[in-house]
C-alpha cells in the first residue's frame, strides 16, 4: 500500500507534504455550517488569479485593444475558461492524492524525466518572475521615478515580506493579495467610468468572430493573450497551496473540500477575466478610438492616459494598478517557485533557506536580464518571456491531465470523463497555439 494513498499507481511512496511550513494550517471547522466550512476555502484560487493578470497580460492586452478595439475580448473570455477547467484539475490532483503536481510528476515518472520536468518547470519561473520584476519595476518608475535598476533589487525583498507573512499564517498571504486586487479592480473601475466606452461594442466584443482566425494580425496578437493567460507556475502553485487548508481525510471530506476549491478558483478567475478585459476596455475606448494602434509599451500608455482622458489621476491609478499586479506576481512566483524545487527534489532545508534560495535562482536572472535591457528593451522582454512560458504549459498540462484521468492514482476523485475530454481538448489546443506561437517568434 502507497504511504501517498490508499491506491497504487506511483513509482515512488510520497515524501514529504507540499509547503510544509503551512500545510493544514488553516482549519475547516466540520461541525459549523456550510457557508463556514466553503469561507475556510476563499484563498488560494485569488493567489492563482494574480498570475492570469500579471504584467505580461497588460503588454498583450493593451497591444489587443488599441490595436484591434473590443474584438478580442473573446479570446480573453475562452482563455479563462480553458484557466477555469485546468486548475480545477489541480485542485483535484492534491486533494486526491495529497501530493503537488511537482510531487507528482516526480513520484510517477522515471528519475531523468522528473529532472528534466523540473529543469523546464524553473525556466519557466524564472520567465515568469522577468515579467513581474519588469512591471514592479516600471510601476515604481512611472510612480516614483525610482529608476529601473533600483525598482528591480527592491522587487527583490518580497522574500521578507512572505516569510513575515507566513510567521504569522498562511491566511495573511491570501489577505495581503486580495486586499491589492480590491485596489487593483478600484482603480480600472475608476479608468472605464473616465474612458467612457461604448458598452454596446464591448457586449459584442465577447462574440466569436471568424475574422479573428483570418486576419494575420489579429490571429498573432489573440495568440500572444491565450499564450500569456494560462501559466505553468499556477498548476504547480494550486495543486501547493490548496493543501493549506485542514479538510479531512475521509471521501466524503475530500469531495467536500473539492467542491469549495473548486467555486473558489472559479470565482477567483471570473474576477481576474474582469481585470484583463478591463485592460482591453481601457486601451480600446482609450487608444483604438483615437487612432493611436500602434500602442503596446506599458509606459507609453501610461503616459498617453491623462492626455487623452483629460484626468491627471489616470496615469496614477494605471501606475498603482500595475505596482499591486507586480507585487502580487512575483510573492505567488516565489510560493511557486518554493513548490516546485521542492515537489521535484524533494530537498531537506529550513523554510527560510528553501524560500531564499528559490527566490535568488529566479530573482538573479531576472534583475541581471532587466538591468542588461534597460527601459527600451522591456517590451520585447515582455513578449519573449511569454514565448518561453508558452514552450513550457505543456510540460505541465499533459502531466496534469494523465494524472487525474488514472483511477489507480486518484481513486474515487478521478475526473469525470467529459471533464477529461474537455482537458485532453484544451491540452491539445494550447500545444498547437504555442507551437504556432514559437514559429511566428522564429520566422517573425
Amino acid at each position: 500500500m502507497n504511504s501517498g494513498g490508499f491506491f497504487s499507481g506511483w513509482r515512488a511512496e510520497r515524501g514529504d507534504v507540499s509547503l510544509a511550513d503551512v500545510h493544514r494550517t488553516v482549519k475547516v471547522r466540520q461541525k459549523s455550517s456550510t457557508w463556514r466550512r466553503a469561507a475556510a476555502f476563499v484563498g488560494p484560487g485569488y493567489l492563482v488569479a494574480v498570475g492570469y493578470m500579471d504584467p505580461g497580460n497588460w503588454a498583450t492586452s493593451i497591444a489587443g485593444g488599441s490595436r484591434f478595439g473590443y474584438t478580442l475580448l473573446v479570446v480573453a473570455l475562452i482563455s479563462n475558461i480553458m484557466a477555469i477547467v485546468l486548475q480545477s484539475l489541480c485542485a483535484r490532483l492534491a486533494i486526491a492524492t495529497g501530493r503537488d503536481l511537482a510531487q507528482a510528476c516526480r513520484d510517477a515518472f522515471p528519475k531523468p524525466v522528473g529532472l528534466v520536468l523540473w529543469f523546464l518547470a524553473e525556466i519557466a519561473i524564472i520567465a515568469t518572475d522577468i515579467a513581474e520584476v519588469i512591471g514592479t519595476a516600471i510601476g515604481l518608475n512611472l510612480l516614483f521615478g525610482i529608476p529601473l535598476e533600483i525598482g528591480v533589487i527592491i522587487t527583490a525583498l518580497d522574500v521578507f515580506l512572505i516569510l513575515y507573512l507566513q510567521k504569522l499564517g498562511f491566511r495573511w498571504v491570501e489577505a495581503l493579495i486580495i486586499s491589492l486586487l480590491a485596489v487593483i479592480a478600484g482603480c480600472f473601475i475608476v479608468q472605464i467610468a473616465l474612458a467612457d466606452p461604448n458598452w454596446g461594442d464591448v457586449i459584442r466584443g465577447f462574440a466569436p468572430t471568424t475574422e479573428i482566425v483570418t486576419n494575420p494580425e489579429m490571429l498573432y496578437l489573440a495568440l500572444g493573450i491565450l499564450g500569456a493567460t494560462v501559466m505553468p507556475h499556477n498548476l504547480y502553485l494550486h495543486s501547493g497551496i490548496v493543501q493549506t487548508r485542514d479538510y479531512g481525510d475521509t471521501l466524503p471530506e475530500k469531495r467536500e473540500a473539492l467542491k469549495f476549491a473548486t467555486i473558489d478558483s472559479t470565482v477567483a478567475l471570473m474576477f481576474a477575466l474582469l481585470v484583463n478585459a478591463s485592460i482591453l476596455i481601457l486601451a480600446a475606448a482609450t487608444f483604438n478610438v483615437a487612432g493611436k494602434t500602434e500602442i503596446a509599451e506599458l509606459g507609453e500608455a501610461h503616459n498617453l492616459l491623462a492626455p487623452m482622458l483629460g484626468m491627471s489621476i489616470a496615469p496614477t491609478l494605471f501606475g498603482i494598478a500595475l505596482l499591486c499586479c507586480g507585487i502580487n506576481s512575483t510573492v505567488t512566483a516565489t510560493l511557486a517557485g518554493q513548490i516546485v524545487m521542492e515537489g521535484f527534489l524533494n530537498i531537506q532545508l529550513p523554510p527560510w533557506l528553501r524560500r531564499l534560495i528559490t527566490r535568488v535562482i529566479a530573482i538573479v536572472p531576472a534583475a541581471a536580464v532587466t538591468i542588461w535591457f534597460g527601459q527600451s528593451g522591456t517590451a520585447q522582454l515582455l513578449i519573449l518571456t511569454q514565448v518561453v512560458l508558452s514552450l513550457q504549459l505543456s510540460f505541465a498540462v499533459f502531466p496534469l491531465v494523465m494524472f487525474t484521468a488514472d483511477r489507480r492514482k486518484m481513486g474515487e476523485l478521478i475526473a469525470p470523463r467529459w471533464l477529461i475530454g474537455l482537458a485532453v481538448f484544451i491540452a491539445l489546443m494550447i500545444a498547437c497555439l504555442n507551437i504556432k506561437l514559437l514559429f511566428d517568434f522564429v520566422t517573425g
